[in-house]
């Protein structure tokens, strides 16, 4: 009998997909767990088992398609009768491969046969456009090439140069880039943020002349270990110990505003550029961890998610969150909260400056800094000292390791 495997429940509120790729083709013998694709949602990427042994009959969905919860992904043809399986419970384990934050909800796709949808990604035809003709509306590929294929007057192309007549909302060429997978978890977090924070950024100068030459002198121990030394490091652990004095700034507001949800432990997370967008990877109990042990960690995060290999557990639970734009020559910023987080520490390059040092003119190595925060749950005042004591730290690095535990 045939069986269709639908898209179950991933969990963590997900609600949709995109087929990243199929492991198996129409007409192959499959296993009971026996890994059949890979589906990209914006939480993770994951790779989805087979329910039952059987033969493929059909692929439902297209490499670059997306899939709803509850959308049949594959039919198989089995031995035996089976019950249908509800979509509130995953059928089936799944193995993660690799993570991003956040989520938006499910857009409406358009009705489309698996071979149109192909077609219009081929052709640059937006299918929400096109009317279907095919049974109960359903887009077909030639509704897609009849749509193509008429005036540009009524059917623009979308993501390449018009030639002939220039539409007349147009000012000249565009390009359409779809809002997915990383992207659209980041687009998720940031208006989570301006929804329900109100933030308000200070700034503060530090002379980092001193942690400068100790990262010097340290980064040929630290290479020995298989360890690139950077500043970020020793940034965290400056917040970590600022944290323990101001800790309304360790935590997240409650939904309703109602509560300040103040955390007795220190997970530091951090911006990470990858092709694919921002992550935010998360260094857990950083007070416990020594400077090398969180560059190794910082190390081996930042390749895991370049590689889309971290998991949906080192990108989630920080407490507190650092964006080191300066490693991309950035100086000063207005950092967006990482929702539901209180703060985020922006840190820019640093730059040699004339400084007033002990009493006299010299040349200095000057870090710049931006604190964002939700000023619902502090004032400016308590911002300012938090920063403050940041500063300190880092202007004496010394007494990181003083008061280290």
């Amino acid at each position: 009998m045939l069986y269709e495997f639908k898209l179950p429940d991933l969990g963590e509120g997900i609600t949709e997909g995109t087929v990243v790729k199929w492991a198996v083709a129409p007409g192959a013998d499959v296993t009971e767990h026996q890994i059949i694709l890979e589906i990209e949602t914006d939480k993770a990427i994951v790779e989805v088992p087979s329910p039952r042994r059987g033969k493929v009959v059909r692929l439902n969905k297209e490499e670059g398609g997306s899939v709803a919860v509850g959308e049949t992904l594959v039919t198989l043809e089995v031995e035996g009768a089976v019950a249908e399986p509800k979509v509130e419970a995953a059928a089936a384990p799944m193995q993660e491969a690799g993570s991003v934050v956040g989520r938006l909800p499910a857009q409406e796709s358009a009705f489309a046969t698996p071979k149109a949808r192909g077609l219009a990604r081929t052709l640059n035809v937006e299918l929400s456009l096109v009317k279907g003709t095919g049974p109960s509306g359903i887009i077909t590929d030639s509704d897609v090439r009849a749509y193509k294929n008429a005036s540009p007057a009524q059917a623009p192309d979308k993501g390449v140069v018009q030639t002939g007549k220039r539409p007349a909302s147009a000012a000249g060429q565009i390009v359409r880039i779809p809002v997915k997978g990383v992207r659209k978890a980041i687009a998720k977090n940031l208006l989570a943020t301006l929804r329900s924070a109100v933030s308000v950024t200070g700034m503060d100068e530090a002379d980092v002349t001193e942690l400068w030459a100790l990262r010097e002198r340290e980064q040929k121990a630290a290479k020995e270990r298989g360890i690139h030394l950077t500043f970020l490091p020793f940034f965290m652990k400056a917040v970590q110990h600022a944290l323990v004095f101001h800790p309304l700034l360790n935590g997240s507001m409650s939904e309703d505003g109602s509560e300040i949800i103040v955390k007795k432990f220190y997970n530091i997370g951090v911006a990470v550029d990858t092709p694919d967008g921002l992550m935010v990877s998360v260094v857990k109990e950083t007070d416990k961890k020594t400077i090398l042990e969180i560059a190794g960690e910082l190390q081996e995060l930042s390749a895991k998610a370049k590689e889309r290999k971290i998991t949906l557990d080192e990108l989630k639970g920080s407490t507190f969150t650092i964006s080191n734009y300066g490693s991309y020559g950035g100086t000063f910023a207005t950092p967006v909260i990482n929702y539901p987080d209180i703060a985020i520490l922006g840190t820019g390059k640093i730059v040699d400056r004339p400084w007033i040092y002990e009493g006299r003119m010299s040349i200095r190595k000057i870090l710049h800094l931006s604190l964002t925060f939700d000023h619902r749950a502090l004032d400016g005042s308590e911002a300012a000292k938090f920063l403050t004591r940041v500063v300190q730290y880092l202007e004496d690095p010394a007494r990181i390791f003083i008061e280290s535990a």
